[in-house]
């Protein structure tokens, strides 16, 4: 698939929910949010014909995002099933790593390759104030369970504010040097003033090369994630909601005044 300046779209983030058991301070606010209604969640079914519709048309990564994905129930039947789509050559989830000392051995055996998960301190009081809910030692012991399962490369989403020499950030790159680990570092941003960067090790926030699209829980196609630009799955079908996503996905992200980091998946 390409877009009008000819981009190749090969990537699809996937959100099978807006729940997270985590309230970081950068995605949403101390009262939480509004929650989707159950019936507005898209179902298992209608997520796997969408993403063997998009394996067909070109798209060959896949990355499964929340909220936090490993909240939802039976989140495995779902990795089963993308996983068995030929096609896919990098299958991967993006989590808080809390819940992965239960699935991991689960997500490998169903297909999933590898993992992102999140970490921005190593610091337990400091994590704790981030994530208003988290206890880092869940972390770690989500990491050692990723490696014990050989979901590799296991990457690490670090959160920065302007630089990664900040303590916080350095810290965690030493842990990552430490342990096998490849960091990720992801600056701070804010859908409703447009405000975002390239993820320093990583390919996100690189407009002018940017393959993705994304399928939110409701099950709107979104061309950029800073923008308001959606296209319903259930409304126009699954074909014309990829075909309008692609013929409108903007040159460069501006802003987004409809969604939030817990439905879009980040």
């Amino acid at each position: 698939m390409y877009d009008r300046f000819n981009r190749k779209i090969n990537y699809l983030r996937i959100s099978v929910t807006d729940r997270c058991n985590l309230r970081c301070v950068y995605c949403m606010p101390a009262e939480g949010v509004e929650l989707m209604s159950h019936n507005d969640i898209l179902s298992y079914e209608e997520i796997v014909e969408f993403a063997k519709k998009a394996v067909d048309d070109g798209v060959d990564k896949v990355r499964i995002t929340g909220g936090e994905p490993l909240v939802r129930k039976d989140i495995i039947e779902l990795i089963k099933s993308i996983g068995k789509i030929e096609g896919i050559k990098d299958f991967a989830m993006t989590t808080n790593g809390i819940f992965l000392p239960k699935y991991a051995r689960q997500l490998k055996a169903a297909g999933m390759m590898r993992v992102n998960i999140s970490l921005d301190t190593m610091d337990p009081k400091r994590y704790t104030e981030i994530t208003r809910l988290g206890k880092i030692e869940g972390v770690f012991a989500g990491i050692e369970a990723a490696k014990e399962a050989g979901l590799f490369p296991i990457k690490i989403n670090c959160v920065i504010k302007k630089s990664r020499l900040e303590p916080d950030a350095a810290a965690v790159a030493e842990y990552c040097e430490a342990n096998g680990l490849e960091i990720r570092y992801i600056h701070e941003m804010n859908l409703e003033t447009g405000e975002f960067s390239i993820v320093e090790g990583g390919e996100g926030g690189d407009c002018k090369n940017c393959n993705r699209l994304r399928l939110t829980a409701n099950g709107d196609v979104m061309p950029c994630l800073f923008s308001d630009l959606s296209y319903s799955v259930r409304e126009l079908g699954i074909e014309k909601s990829l075909v309008d996503s692609l013929k409108n996905k903007p040159r460069s992200g501006t802003s987004n005044h409809s969604g939030k980091f817990n439905n879009i998946g980040g």
